[in-house]
């Protein structure tokens, strides 16, 4: 069914307006309808805009937020100089939007046709287990892990030891409460700290994955030398990264402000080619066992969750009239008191965010589906 045949309106019942969808049965209209307001609906949203920040500071931390991404070669810089206040900001502001469109993993997966977006996620994961040769009681660690849905899914999926290392205060907490609630402290854990400077001691690890989070690193060699260093020898580093394709002109003006608008809305110093990625993880002494922007074969886009076009009663939050929804609650909530002051803006940076990661796709000249499989050799030369 095409956005384009629905339509969101008002409709009036004994003088009480509610929302509606044209051309939907009435049943259809209640399921969309309780869907969207259901577990995390928008108060859980709304309670949970700002992370750690004090409620009253939403709004300057947003507009601080938003001046780290100034069109001008400066922002840049100090983007990278400061990437953990940008970062936190973001992820503070940003993740509870995340989790309750999203859910617990906050990544793209490539799709088969009648797979549904939570399946494809899950087999996304279940797959970079598979690659890393992930077993039964191994340390593992994920590379900030988020709130951990990654995390506890290969824990589960693998019975392997998974530690997820977060440099957001707020993120890691989450990610307590939701092992805790899905009674799996016993095999998950956390760890605060920024992954560009580890707290673990050398070879410490039986295999390293990333999900989309070493995007956010301000300089890739560092992240990937990091990653080295506390990974066993003989043991492999599994990633999917964001980056630009060699379909990216930097003198094409709109391709530019699409890279520039998914920085603003991902919270990213800057987005790097493959090419670059490569060579950091040649430069950092890994050895490439294989890699491909695996988006290519994916036989649905992998921004069609985001497409305005596309309507999806399983995942209704991320379609047209699920940001409509959001969008106007999110109002409401903000006008009497609920949603601090700020939660509007950082809605809609996200929804722009969204949009420009569908330009982004349907131009070709992004992909968050980079993936690398990378091995630590066995034997390091000590004059390396």
């Amino acid at each position: 069914m095409r956005a384009s045949n629905i339509r969101v309106g008002k409709q009036k019942r004994n003088k009480t307006p509610r929302a509606y969808i044209s051309g939907l049965p009435p049943s259809w209209e209640v399921y969309i309808i309780s869907a969207a307001m259901s577990k995390s609906g928008t108060l859980d949203l709304a309670s949970g805009v700002g992370g750690k920040i004090e409620k009253k500071e939403v709004l300057s931390a947003v507009e601080k937020y938003e001046k780290y991404h100034a069109c001008d070669g400066e922002a840049e810089e100090e983007r990278k100089a400061n990437y953990i206040d940008m970062v936190n900001k973001y992820y503070d502001l940003a993740t509870s939007f995340y989790e309750y469109g999203w859910g617990e993993s906050f990544h793209f997966a490539p799709r088969w046709k009648g797979e549904s977006l939570r399946e494809s996620i899950k087999r996304h994961e279940h797959f970079l287990a598979l690659q890393l040769g992930v077993k039964q009681g191994q340390k593992i660690l994920d590379v900030g892990c988020g709130i951990g849905g990654p995390l506890r899914e290969i824990a589960k999926f693998s019975g392997a030891y998974v530690t997820g290392i977060n440099n957001n205060e707020y993120q890691v907490a989450r990610g307590k409460e939701l092992n805790r609630i899905g009674r799996i402290n016993n095999t998950c854990n956390y760890v605060k700290a920024d992954f560009m400077s580890m707290p673990f001691a050398d070879d410490s690890f039986d295999g390293i994955f990333a999900i989309e989070a070493t995007c956010h690193a301000p300089n890739v060699f560092d992240c990937y030398k990091e990653i080295f260093r506390v990974l066993k020898p003989g043991q492999y580093f599994a990633n999917y990264e964001w980056c630009i394709t060699d379909f990216f002109d930097h003198n094409n003006s709109n391709h530019r402000r699409i890279k520039r608008e998914v920085e603003l809305g991902n919270g990213l110093p800057d987005i790097r080619s493959m090419g670059e990625c490569i060579e950091a993880l040649k430069h950092a002494g890994f050895e490439i066992i294989w890699d491909k922007d695996i988006a290519i074969d994916s036989p649905l886009p992998w921004y069609l969750p985001l497409d305005k076009s596309h309507f999806s009663l399983s995942n209704v939050r991320v379609t047209a009239f699920g940001r409509f929804f959001t969008r106007n609650m999110v109002k409401i909530l903000e006008r009497v008191g609920l949603a601090p002051e700020g939660s509007q803006k950082v809605q809609a940076i996200l929804e722009q965010n969204a949009d420009a990661l569908v330009e982004g796709g349907k131009e070709g000249i992004f992909t968050p589906l980079y993936f690398f499989l990378a091995r630590k050799p066995a034997a390091i030369d000590p004059l390396t």
